[in-house]
């Protein structure tokens, strides 16, 4: 597949593509439309960033101008990633009569209701608020023929298990379902042998593979000095940046910091509202503000290609999250770069990092040495600077030692055996008193 005019599509979709300029198809969208187009499952994996979202797109819709009656859900594990769905989605049907509604956590329940009301047959959302409106009955899924679960390898860690489980036993049994991951752990291939029937497997580059237009750079710093040189990097950089902190408090505090440096900054984390959320990304992609921090709410579906730089202020608890990470620069073909701190207490996860990377990683020979040493600031080495073993002599030592007290112990078990009775009586004449006491 060269080019979209090759597929079989309606009329108005082709519009759509013209209009929003959709020429040549990625790899992953070459492969996996024509077979979605055939009606089959599809459990596909590709790097971040190489078009998945019209890989389940065009076909969606095309489904949807076909049948004129039946509905899609898709499903995403953050609101972030929803929306962006949903305005690409919105640009594929173009003028086509298809109506769609966005159900996300943080949103307006009545605006949500309201838009339930209008019959919408495409909808958008995420897991949790999917299942608020299966209880309400407010969302019916009896017309259901085409299910899309995007990224769902962090839906699954996310915790969402149950409520993708719910859906898909609620969707009628006879429907299609895509389901795209970005990698693709033993938990994915437990939920697509148990939902998918009989799925075409796709993947499109190394899942555990960064793509490879993304510069990337390791810089060792002390845990103190990590804010002074975020600073000489924010200086020699051009470009928008987004940097990476474990808490939403770290990213609060660290725009505090910035905009008192006098850098134009914004934070995005999980304990914002959906509307402020929605003015911070609006803000970013229009270069309102230069520079973005947030936490790994944006290393998934965060699509701004105006992004030049990811710098991990602090490296990711999960491996796979640093592809994600990473993944938000060089998108639809363009360069970035990555840069890594690496503190004093990062030497595990970063070296778990490298082998999901390459798994024949191994770790720099002393790279922890320093850290293995006993009191007094000597390694812990099998032979002592001379040479010889030490542990002979300290087995040797042990041993006397345990002679020394098995005979203290004989003496002093000859010493109860011998003053038993006594120590009976004393006993006896102690509780007796107690006994006594408690009386008065």
């Amino acid at each position: 597949m060269e080019n979209f005019l090759s597929l079989k599509l309606e009329e108005t979709l082709f519009e759509s593509l013209a209009k929003i300029n959709f020429k040549t198809p990625t790899p992953i969208q070459a492969k996996a439309i024509p077979i979605a187009l055939e009606g089959k499952d599809i459990l596909g994996t590709a790097q971040t960033g190489t078009g998945k979202t019209g890989a389940f797109g065009i076909p969606l819709v095309n489904h949807l101008l076909k049948t004129k009656k039946e509905t899609a859900l898709v499903m995403t594990p953050t609101r972030e990633l929803a929306t962006q769905v949903t305005q690409t989605l919105n640009n594929l049907i173009g003028r086509g009569n298809i109506r769609t509604a966005l159900l996300i956590g943080g949103d307006s329940m009545q605006k949500q209701l309201k838009q339930m009301r209008r019959n919408p047959r495409l909808i958008v959302g995420t897991p949790g608020r999917i299942n608020d409106h299966l209880k309400r009955k407010t969302l019916r899924l009896n017309n259901t023929s085409f299910l899309v679960l995007d990224e769902s390898d962090r839906m699954l860690d996310m915790g969402f298990t149950p409520q993708i489980n719910q859906v898909l036993e609620t969707v009628p049994k006879k429907h299609q379902t895509l389901l795209f991951s970005a990698t693709l752990p033993s938990n994915i291939l437990r939920l697509a042998e148990k939902y998918l029937n009989q799925p075409v497997r796709i993947s499109v580059g190394s899942i555990s593979t960064p793509i490879e237009k993304i510069k990337q750079e390791v810089l060792r710093v002390n845990d103190g000095d990590k804010y002074n040189q975020l600073i000489k990097e924010i200086y020699t950089r051009q470009g928008s940046i987004l940097i990476f902190v474990k808490t939403r408090r770290n990213a609060e505090k660290m725009v505090k910091r910035l905009k008192y440096d006098d850098h134009d900054a914004d934070a995005i984390h999980g304990n914002l509202r959906q509307n402020k959320r929605d003015r911070v990304i609006k803000a970013f992609r229009n270069n309102h503000f230069r520079i973005l921090v947030g936490t790994d709410v944006a290393s998934r579906g965060l699509d701004i290609p105006a992004i030049k730089h990811v710098i991990n202020f602090d490296l990711p608890q999960i491996p796979e999250d640093f592809i994600h990470r990473i993944g938000r620069t060089a998108r639809a073909g363009a360069e970035g770069s990555a840069l890594s701190f690496i503190g004093n207490e990062d030497r595990i996860k970063w070296n778990a990092i490298q082998r999901l990377i390459d798994p024949n990683f191994r770790t720099e020979p002393g790279i922890n040495s320093k850290h293995r040493r006993k009191r007094g600031k000597r390694n812990f080495n099998r032979q002592d600077r001379r040479g010889k073993n030490r542990f002979t002599k300290k087995r040797r030592d042990n041993q006397d030692n345990h002679d020394n007290q098995n005979k203290k112990h004989n003496r002093s078990f000859n010493f109860k055996k011998k003053f038993n009775g006594k120590k009976k009586g004393f006993k006896k004449r102690f509780f007796n008193k107690k006994k006594r006491f408690s009386r008065i």
